[in-house]
Order: C-alpha cells, then structure tokens, then sequence
C-alpha cells in the first residue's frame, strides 16, 4: 500500500510507493552498466595512464592548491589532492559585481570549484578504503572550507560527490566536487528561516528533533557509532537513501575533533559496506549540508543562532531508479522502497 509522506527537513512530500517496484522495465540499464562493460575491457594499465586523477599524471591537472603528502607538489606520493576544476563552473578571480538590465539581474561568475582527488587508488570507492584514507579525504574538506572562508564574498558551499554515470560523474576515478558561491541557494534559505521558526517554537533545531524521533522509534537507525547515526529518512526520496547526523550540536565539520572525524570516517566506510552488499556496484550522489561560510544580506538573521540549531549532515542517495516526468513536474519524488525495508535490509547482513 502506497503512502505520502512529509519531509520534515525540506517541508516537501514524498511517495513511498512499493507497488511500483514490480513495474516492467522495457529498456535497457542505464549508461553505467555500458561504462562499466566498457572500462572492464580496458587494460587497467592503459586506463591508468590516460587518467588525470592517477598517481603519476599529476601534470594532466591543473597545479594543485591542496595536498597531504611528504613531498614536494604536483609529484607523485600523496595520499589526497586538491586541484582546480579544470571546466569550472565558477571563478575566484571575477569581480563581485552585479548588473541590471530593466528587471533582470545578474553577477559574474564569481566563486571556486576544486576537486578533491580522493586517494591513488583508480578503483576504490569508499568501501574500499582503510579508515585512515577516509579520515584524509574528511581532514582535506575541512582544511579547504578553512582556507576558502577567508574569501568573505564567498557563503555557501556545496561539497558533493557524483559516482557512476546515472549520478552525473563524467571521471571513473573516485573524487569530491567542492564549490563556494557568493550567494545562497533559495532552498538553503527556505531551510534556515523554517529551521530559526522550528528554534524558536521548540528550543531546539530540526535535525536534532528528527534524530530524538528516530533514535526513539528505531525502525530506521542502519547504525550508531560513537558521536553519529546513520538512518534511512522517515520520508527517503530514494532507495536505500542514507543520512547520517551528530548527537551533539555539531554545525560543521571542522567542529569535529579528532577523535569524531575518525568514527565519521569509520561509519562510513562500514555504510558503503552494508550499501554494496545489498546493491553491488552502484551509482550514487553523496553530499554534505553544511552552514553559511560567511555572512552577509541574505543570511545575516540566522548567523547568531547556528551554533544553537544547525547540525551538519551527510545524505547518500543511490540512484538505481530513473526519474521521470511527475517528478520533474512536481517536484515530489516516488520512491519504490521503504525506508523501514532499506533499514532493515542494511541490517540483514554483518560487515
């Protein structure tokens, strides 16, 4: 039996809809599959060698503005990089100025796009790394929000990673898009004045009462480790979506210690585990929610309670469905599987 659901986070609903996943599918699978027979084919030395991201092709990118390694830049031997996007959406180098034209406005393409190279390793997703290496990738975003937040034009940052054709990744190497804009996106907004209302009704944010609620119901909790918990949202908009919070007040990344970075990078590592699993090789959008960089017109109501109501996130959404034109239409998504299901099938097996 179908269900609407609320999301309380994004005040939009969703269709949890089991009925649909037993619908005929005429076509073929996605261009992931192909990519997959296709690469599988490649020699993977040959396949090395014509990557930009692989040790020993450093000079296939541009010089990196970020690095943990021993040695000297741009050399082989490094554990993560951080370069510019080569075909980057925004630059840091334009001036923030707007323009009108009658009602129409606009500003140049101010910002900064990065790509954080997650590890040496061509083939290795998350589940294939040791903790220590997931611990780097998460040491190397925070010591990039760090250095670009010095850039007080910049105020938001988007931090996501797109794996496997269907999720819009157009480079087989595992890497993380980093982008800070100096302007907020509307749904971000939409979040931090609800977010203010929700504090001031309740005296607590959010995410901190939908993580009591599922903490409390346990239906949906996929794992607890340490200062984190991994469930599949109450109104998940994909299959096997996975959304990981802090227990505590933690409003950024950066605010972990060291020892919470490790158990967020183990907890990880154990969800791509349990998602593998159950999914094989699979496609998939991963990105973090994070605050406001800096403050300015558009933010400055909600800066003075962040520390208050904002707890970062990590979302992960498969994409093993296509969406199609209800979707795109109205903006609700109909998702196939329960959470309840994803939950307890993610749980079905030990790591």
């Amino acid at each position: 039996m179908s269900e609407i659901r609320r999301d309380r986070l994004h005040n939009q609903y969703v269709i949890i809809a089991p009925e649909r996943l037993h619908r005929p599918d005429l076509y073929p699978k996605g261009m992931s599959s192909h990519f997959r027979e296709y690469t599988n084919k490649i020699d993977k030395p040959l396949l090395a060698s014509r990557c930009p991201f692989c040790e020993g092709n450093e000079s296939l990118t541009p010089p990196e503005v970020f690095a943990i390694r021993d040695n000297e830049a741009n050399a082989p031997h490094w554990k993560t990089r951080v370069v510019p996007n080569l075909y980057k959406a925004v630059q840091v180098e334009l001036e923030d100025k707007s323009r009108r034209n009658g009602m129409f406005e606009s500003i140049p393409g101010v910002g900064a796009h990065e790509v954080l190279i997650d590890s040496t390793c061509h083939d290795c997703g998350i589940e294939g790394l040791d903790t220590q290496s997931i611990e780097n990738w998460l040491r190397s975003i925070i010591i990039r929000i760090d250095d670009l937040k010095n850039d007080h034009r910049l105020v938001h940052f988007s931090i996501f990673k797109n794996v496997g054709a269907s999720a819009g990744a157009t480079q087989a190497h595992p890497h993380t898009q980093i982008l800070a804009l100096p302007i907020m996106p509307q749904s971000e907004l939409t979040f931090l004045e609800r977010n203010l209302q929700y504090y001031r009704r309740h005296g607590r944010g959010k995410v901190e009462d939908i993580l009591e609620n599922e903490l409390t119901c346990k239906e949906r909790i996929v794992e607890e480790l340490g200062s984190f918990v991994a469930f599949c949202p109450f109104a998940s908009a994909f299959p096997f979506e996975v959304m990981i919070a802090p227990r505590r007040n933690i409003k950024s990344l950066e605010e972990c210690s060291r020892d919470e970075l490790g158990e967020l990078a183990l907890l990880l590592r154990h969800l791509f585990q349990k998602l593998k699993q159950q999914l094989g090789e699979f496609d998939y959008n991963l990105f973090f929610r994070l605050p406001p960089l800096n403050s300015n017109f558009e933010n400055e109501p909600y800066m003075d309670y962040l520390h208050k109501n904002y707890r970062f996130t990590i979302r992960i959404t498969p994409r093993i469905y296509r969406l199609g034109g209800f979707e795109i239409a109205t903006g609700m998504a109909i998702n196939p599987v329960s959470p309840e299901e994803c939950a307890s099938l993610l749980n079905s097996k030990e790591i």
